[in-house]
């Protein structure tokens, strides 16, 4: 086989392909042991008929379109993997010449991903969450904890948020009752905003024995009138919180003392913020990225990438036991709709995923051994693989999902030199380490990855 690559406008490309005659033979000859299997011949059992038999009474060109129609996309494919061709779309065949005899030639015209640059990628800035624990933060977490462990105790003081109070509510809508917001002995925390806000305003100041009967707006937007209430105050308590000491420390958690506990609770609370704060850091610089590119998108990428977040969310939702058609149901969407609203992020992560492109080619970034094992680790935890198994499965596998691995290595290199020139700071303004953006908050920001994608 033989073959070149002409460009043409528009991220387009020709890929030729020249296939000897000899070369051609063998796929002529599978051809034909394939039709001897769907023929029957009188003399010869099904697979059993030699070749010559065959065109001798089917004609030579029985099985030529069979072998055309498997050899083509297999040497269009060696091809593009050959020389490279980053095809983004489906090519457009055209068999030049070995339509009925001899050689085959044919050229392929595809797609291909356009190649941009950019400027700019090593001066953005990101504002995050503060990643560190305040006291307030600690206290807040703690005092949720006690009350775990709290008691209810009746009082007679009026009512506060954060006390309980047992009610009978009735609820009508324009004279008629409304099942659901009619309860007995219901137990409602003054405060917590459910159902509708008014609720709240007249529990707040109540004591047991009062009567509360008043509107209030509709929750629903689309109805019109409103919601008629009468609750009778049955008993309220407040909630008694136990001491934050090291007998609480015991028997709340596996910690002896509070000192113990309190620091687990703001190691906790640290890591949950560094990981909302990383977050935000990577959703902002791909945000960034993608503004920095002018070029227009090719259609192909960002269909690619809204199938790519239609097949994550089915998967999703299919690991809850899901349906997507149900999920479709409680959003009232079709999937027509529900593709379209994946178009404005899917457009946005294909040019972030250029840029991340042109970065990589712009500081001549690539790829090293260490750096692929790290890209195999990563997909190998989402799919619930070892690394050593998928690395076992993709070196073994084309060499075409070996370059994809590699690329992906490249890629997520690429995002992690940008991530380090980022000038991140807080929403006050002062600036962040980025150190203290990884999970123990001392090592280097954690290396992020994208999803390689086919296209």
């Amino acid at each position: 086989m033989r073959s070149t690559v002409e460009a043409l406008e528009g991220n387009r490309v020709k890929v030729s392909v020249d296939i000897g005659a000899e070369e051609f033979e063998e796929k002529l000859d599978a051809a034909f042991r394939k039709l001897a299997r769907q023929v029957r011949l009188p003399g010869f059992r099904p697979g059993k008929a030699p070749r010559r038999v065959m065109e001798a009474r089917l004609g030579p060109q029985a099985a030529r379109g069979e072998a055309l129609s498997e050899a083509v996309p297999e040497y269009y494919a060696r091809a593009v993997t050959h020389h490279d061709v980053d095809v983004i779309s489906p090519p457009e065949i055209d068999i030049t010449s070995g339509a009925e005899s001899g050689p085959v030639s044919f050229d392929a015209v595809v797609e291909v991903r356009p190649v941009i640059t950019i400027t700019g990628y090593d001066q953005l800035k990101a504002e995050v969450p503060d990643p560190e624990p305040s006291e307030e933060d600690i206290s807040q977490q703690i005092d949720q904890l006690r009350k775990q462990f709290g008691e209810l105790t009746p009082i007679t003081r009026p009512a506060i948020d954060g006390d309980q109070a047992t009610i009978d509510i009735y609820g009508s809508y324009n004279g008629e009752e409304v099942e659901g917001l009619t309860v007995d002995d219901y137990a409602y925390e003054v405060g917590q905003g459910a159902v509708v806000p008014e609720i709240d305003e007249q529990l707040r100041g109540s004591k047991a024995g009062d009567i509360l009967e008043f509107n209030a707006s509709h929750p629903d937007p689309d109805e019109d009138g409103l919601l008629r209430f009468r609750i009778l105050v049955k008993e309220v308590q407040e909630t008694v919180l136990p001491d934050f000491d090291d007998e609480f420390a015991k028997e709340a958690s596996e910690f002896d003392t509070v000192d113990e506990l309190r620091a687990d609770i703001s190691d906790n609370i640290a890591r949950a913020k560094r990981a909302s704060a990383r977050a935000a850091l990577v959703g902002q610089v791909g945000e960034q990225l993608a503004g920095l590119v002018a070029d227009d998108i090719p259609e192909p990428l960002v269909e690619a990438e809204v199938l790519n977040r239609l097949r994550s969310l089915q998967m999703g939702l299919g690991s809850q036991g899901i349906e997507l058609q149900a999920y479709l149901d409680a959003i009232g969407q079709t999937p027509d709709e529900l593709a379209e609203s994946l178009r404005a992020p899917a457009l946005q992560e294909a040019k972030a995923d250029l840029a991340l492109r042109a970065v990589a080619a712009a500081e001549s970034i690539v790829a090293t051994d260490e750096d692929i094992d790290l890209e195999l680790a990563a997909m190998a935890a989402q799919v619930g693989q070892t690394a050593e198994e998928l690395k076992s499965s993709v070196l073994a596998g084309e060499e075409s999902r070996l370059k994809a691995v590699r690329l992906g290595a490249q890629i997520s290199k690429a995002r992690e030199w940008v991530l380090e020139r980022v000038e991140i700071t807080d929403p006050d303004g002062n600036p962040i380490q980025r150190s203290s953006l990884s999970p123990d908050g001392q090592s280097q920001l954690p290396p992020t990855t994208i999803e390689s994608r086919d296209t």
